[in-house]
């Protein structure tokens, strides 16, 4: 008799300790990423990186699906909504970066975030989606492809990855004034195979004969920056190389270098080649 009361009493102390350990907390939210990863604070790699070996984001059409872009969606007690698109996109804000901590996880869309190379979380664009991120603290920018959300602490408007962060130049200090602008690609066919075709928000039209197209190699609010860029283009090309100039009472002045009109299809994507195996930005096509 006394062993079944043992056996009774040691039954009730396990119901409990289970009822114990899957209590929510007080403030009744859940943390998705409690205990998924091995270290807890987000730390830069233990090695250096090259700079000059981290591969330019060129965009070409998308596949998207629903990975990633479940709308709305909660994290940590806020609800977030996906963009139904990214065209006209563009913010001014502070970006982070993340590093060691999430590399080899998974993304929100399934994909593998490699620290190494460059690539941006956000909580509203759609996944995935291309964006240009320009430092404004001294006017580097790149590139880079949106496949995972977040950040969803501070008041940051975007997380880079290590690498993202280090092509910009703020990796070492965590964070940085930069703007985004979002890329829309589309695609279409040139002899057989596809070609992408990228264009900046607002300016997101199609390829056609009646319109004139050039390339965006940078912008700059210093206009000596424009210049030098401009004089190493024409070492490049053929093509017209110019500054657009234009002035904005939020954002000052800001000097856009451009080469064209190019309106073979073949011959942008020559031109954009060149551009990128020269490490000199990654153009995008504008249509006037």
């Amino acid at each position: 008799m006394s062993k079944i009361i043992i056996k009774f009493v040691t039954a009730i102390v396990l119901l409990a300790i289970t009822a114990c350990s899957t209590t929510p907390t007080s403030s009744g939210v859940t943390n998705p990423d409690a205990g998924r990863y091995s270290i807890s604070q987000d730390r830069a790699p233990n090695r250096d990186v090259d700079v000059s070996a981290i591969p330019e984001v060129i965009p070409q059409p998308l596949n998207r699906g629903i990975a990633g872009n479940r709308s709305p969606y909660t994290v940590l007690g806020k609800t977030y909504n996906v963009l139904p698109t990214e065209e006209g996109y563009n913010e001014v804000g502070v970006a982070s970066w993340y590093g060691e901590k999430f590399h080899g996880h998974k993304t929100s869309n399934g994909e593998i975030f490699d620290m190494y190379l460059v690539s941006a979380a956000h909580k509203s664009l759609p996944i995935p989606s291309f964006m240009r991120v320009t430092n404004l603290d001294n006017n580097r920018s790149i590139v880079v492809r949106v496949n995972d959300r977040g950040p969803f602490h501070g008041d940051r408007i975007v997380d880079l990855s290590y690498a993202a962060a280090m092509k910009l130049g703020y990796a070492d200090r965590g964070t940085a004034r930069v703007q985004l602008e979002s890329i829309v690609v589309s695609g279409y066919e040139q002899n057989g195979s596809v070609v992408s075709h990228q264009v900046s928000n607002s300016e997101a039209l199609s390829l056609n004969s009646q319109s004139e197209h050039y390339l965006q190699v940078g912008a700059f609010s210093e206009l000596s920056a424009a210049r030098e860029l401009s004089d190493r283009l024409r070492l490049m090309t053929d093509r017209p190389v110019f500054i657009r100039s234009v002035d904005s009472q939020s954002k000052g002045a800001l000097h856009r270098v451009r080469v064209g009109p190019v309106n073979d299809p073949s011959e942008i994507q020559q031109i954009t080649q060149s551009v990128v195996a020269a490490n000199l930005g990654s153009p995008y096509t504008i249509t006037e």
